[in-house]
């Protein structure tokens, strides 16, 4: 008889499994077209058929073969160029940027690289699910930091430099976040900077939202003096092309450190899906209007929400970027779990609570717009009934 419980690793038994799981679980067990979901962080528009087109033409043309482990030239040059035009940001594609499989291997790469057994990592929190885990798997130090409604989920100098300590290596900044909308504006990232300078303290910037702001252009970390040289970016197609199922993403940062970030991908990954890095370079170069597009679909979707969250009398700040509401339930007297499993046993509608996404989430449900009008308006019939039996 195998004994598992001693042969399994202590620090990955150690970790708890997602908080969103457990809805999807329930929501795969209900018949098909019964319920409606606003619980999976997935655009719901296709990819736009001339990227889809590329990746075709790839499969047609034999491209089948590994690319170079940084990606394809093309793509990092496409990169580059983007970030320069849409961002600001300069980097140069042979020693600064790494192709990788989404974003969230690109946060794997960067934690492994730069984190020692007991080093610190600053996480705001709520905040995306994976901070916290890649950091313990890194032997390092997960640091929370709860963010507060009342600052709209950003993060304030004062809380930063609370958190700090010898021991502190690397800030993750999440923004625009998920779960809550909550975007920095460059004032506050100015206001973090200053904290910042004279400290040997990275930061890991998750921009995988960048495109999705309202109102205002989203301002990098890497975008300020003397910040650049501290910061590494990550992003990806998956959010603002419609591309989540490539499982494409890159990195950028200072080539010291993608030099060692670019070790692990090489003996963990190898390289990125080729069909995917030629649809990405498509995207790269044609998909600018596609951003639009969506971007302004996404804003509609957003005014409406909102607007029906607060003729139902739930509190719920103005999400300033991603795809996210993030409203509070707690007059409801449910915890955010019991709101949540309720809502989808009653009502056939998936909502995640606020605690999956770590302190300060607890009270809170995230409920994703990036799902068509007409789910969105019934969702909101259905919460309409699921507060009056309450």
């Amino acid at each position: 008889m195998m004994d598992y419980e001693r042969l399994l690793s202590d620090n990955v038994k150690s970790l708890k499994p997602s908080g969103i799981r457990k809805f999807f679980d329930i929501l795969e067990e209900m018949k098909s077209g019964e319920a409606i979901s606003l619980g999976i962080g997935e655009p719901d528009f296709v990819t736009p058929w001339h990227i889809r087109d590329a990746g075709i033409y790839s499969l047609e043309k034999g491209y089948t073969k590994y690319t170079g482990n940084a990606g394809l030239m093309r793509l990092r040059q496409e990169i580059a160029l983007y970030l320069k035009r849409r961002f600001g940001l300069e980097y140069h594609y042979k020693d600064q940027i790494i192709v990788t499989v989404g974003g969230s291997e690109a946060i794997d790469l960067a934690v492994r690289a730069l984190v020692n057994p007991g080093d610190e990592v600053i996480i705001p929190v709520p905040s995306f699910v994976c901070y916290g885990p890649v950091t313990a798997l890194a032997c390092g130090k997960p640091v929370y930091v709860e963010t507060k409604v009342e600052n709209e989920f950003r993060l304030t100098a004062e809380e930063l430099r609370a958190a700090i300590t010898p021991r502190t290596k690397l800030l993750v900044l999440p923004y625009p976040n998920n779960p809550t909308g909550g975007i920095m504006e460059r004032a506050d990232l100015e206001a973090l900077a200053d904290v910042l300078r004279g400290t040997d303290i990275m930061v890991l910037s998750d921009e995988i939202y960048a495109e999705l702001t309202y109102g205002q252009h989203h301002v990098s970390m890497a975008n300020l003096p003397d910040m650049k040289e501290r910061t590494i970016v990550v992003n990806g197609f998956s959010k603002s092309y419609a591309m989540t199922g490539w499982r494409m993403g890159y990195v950028c940062g200072p080539a010291p450190v993608i030099s060692q970030m670019l070790k692990i991908h090489q003996y963990a990954i190898m390289s990125a899906p080729t069909t995917s890095q030629y649809a990405a370079i498509e995207a790269m170069r044609e998909g600018d209007g596609d951003i639009e597009s969506m971007r302004r679909d996404y804003d509609f979707r957003r005014r409406f929400m909102l607007d029906g969250l607060k003729a139902l009398e739930l509190d719920c700040f103005e999400p300033k970027g991603a795809f996210y509401m993030f409203p509070c339930i707690r007059k409801t007297g449910l915890s955010s779990e019991e709101f949540c499993e309720r809502f989808l046993l009653e009502e056939k509608v998936a909502v995640i609570p606020g605690g999956a996404f770590g302190s300060g989430g607890e009270g809170f449900v995230r409920m994703c717009y990036a799902s068509s009008i007409d789910n969105i308006s019934e969702a909101l019939n259905r919460l309409e009934r699921f507060l009056k039996r309450l």
